[in-house]
């Protein structure tokens, strides 16, 4: 694409070539080097987009495996919370595959684990804090940024009574 500048009169065949005469070389490589700056920026912010996505979908996979085991350790009996053989279970793994049976699983493993115990000395009163379980569902995976291994974990926590909401539910068990 050629662009002819305006020249008033032209008296002389000299200002006429001029005229005539396309972009320079130094407007070209200043046109080439702004559409590579913006062409890299456009790649680099497209793939900081899709490794946030990516990172966030895993967070809220996790905060999902740990909502799913909380929400059954308040559906338990008294004595479900603390057999840890039978109802909870100490360790558990789960696969997160976002594009289901077609990827083979091949998203990050979650490993967690359950643990039930009674609450610090300083949290409750004696009395009241042998009535009372903390519950920690611990869980993590790893993620790869090309070949660097990235581990993340997250944890939730929360107490159960043994007169609390599963007596509602169950009766006194």
């Amino acid at each position: 694409m050629r662009i002819r500048l305006k020249c008033k009169a032209v008296p002389t065949p000299e200002r006429a070539n001029r005229c005539k005469r396309g972009y320079t070389f130094a407007e070209v490589l200043i046109a080439t080097g702004i559409l590579g700056f913006v062409s890299i920026s456009l790649c680099v912010g497209f793939t900081a987009g899709f490794s946030t996505i990516r990172t966030t979908r895993e967070n809220l996979r996790a905060t999902q495996i740990m909502m799913q085991k909380m929400e059954a350790v308040r559906l338990f009996t008294w004595s479900q919370v603390g057999d840890t053989n039978n109802y909870l279970k100490s360790t558990f793994t789960e696969v997160y595959d976002p594009l289901g049976a077609t990827n083979n699983g091949a998203g990050p493993k979650y490993t967690g684990s359950v643990t039930a115990s009674m609450p610090a000395a300083g949290d409750l009163p004696e009395a009241y804090r042998t009535n009372m379980r903390t519950i920690t569902v611990n869980v993590s995976w790893t993620n790869y940024n090309g070949t660097k291994a990235i581990v993340h974990q997250r944890e939730m926590r929360t107490r159960v009574a043994r007169n609390g909401m599963q007596n509602y539910i169950w009766g006194n068990l």
